[in-house]
């Protein structure tokens, strides 16, 4: 595979064969993003788990302290109450089955997250095999199925993102923007780091956290000393 001169540079600039700070690896990544727009900067965590196992699942949710750097679109399924209490606390789309008929009819995407209060899994789940692929589907686990829409909204405006394993064992998560000051980035690290090890699951044998690495949109990977956290 070919790439360009700017990742070939970028490349020099990292020892392939090193394990770094943290500190030291989010000094490198601000260095290697070099495109011109403002570069994500994600984490691939690969732990010691087996997916295939349902008690070896590792999920959750955490607030980054310093946010993801990107305005988060907000659909909540509700009526009602609900309803009122999701518009006033900043949700962009709110709705019932109007809502499930646009996505399903129309194809329309214009939101980040979708959330829904108990009561609306009846509607949503019509939709669940389109929602599912693409990640949007509601879930008790990751917070977005709830009566307290309000909190749900404010957490994920605030920086809330989830980290759940693939089917390879490995974890893709944003910790922010490569313009982030390097202290935010690296409390950002920390926060989700320190929620993915609580989340270990006590079948899990072995090492837990395997290898870590951080990237930005653009760059080369650049791996992380997991023993630091």
């Amino acid at each position: 595979m070919k790439h360009g001169k700017k990742y070939t540079d970028s490349l020099k600039l990292i020892d392939a064969n090193k394990q770094y700070d943290p500190a030291e690896a989010i000094s490198l990544v601000k260095q290697t993003g070099k495109a011109k727009f403002d570069e994500t900067i994600e984490l691939s965590i690969r732990l010691g788990v087996d997916p295939r196992h349902a008690d070896q699942q590792v999920r959750g949710t955490v607030v980054l302290p310093h946010g993801t750097g990107r305005t988060v679109r907000v659909l909540v399924f509700a009526k009602g109450d609900k309803a009122e209490e999701a518009r006033a606390a900043g949700a962009d789309y709110v709705g019932e089955a109007d809502l499930a008929d646009k996505i399903k009819n129309e194809n329309w995407f214009e939101f980040d997250v979708a959330v829904a209060t108990p009561d609306m899994m009846g509607v949503v789940g019509k939709i669940g095999r389109i929602l599912g692929p693409k990640g949007l589907m509601p879930n008790p686990k990751a917070g977005t199925v709830t009566t307290d829409v309000a909190r749900a909204i404010s957490d994920i405006k605030a920086g809330k993102v989830e980290y759940r394993v693939d089917k390879t064992a490995i974890a893709h998560v944003p910790i922010g923007k490569v313009s982030f000051e390097e202290d935010k980035l690296t409390e950002n690290m920390v926060a989700l780091m320190t929620a993915v090890i609580r989340a270990k699951p006590s079948t899990a044998k072995g090492t837990y956290v395997k290898s870590l690495y951080i990237s930005s949109t653009m760059g080369p990977s650049i791996r992380v000393n997991p023993l630091k956290f």
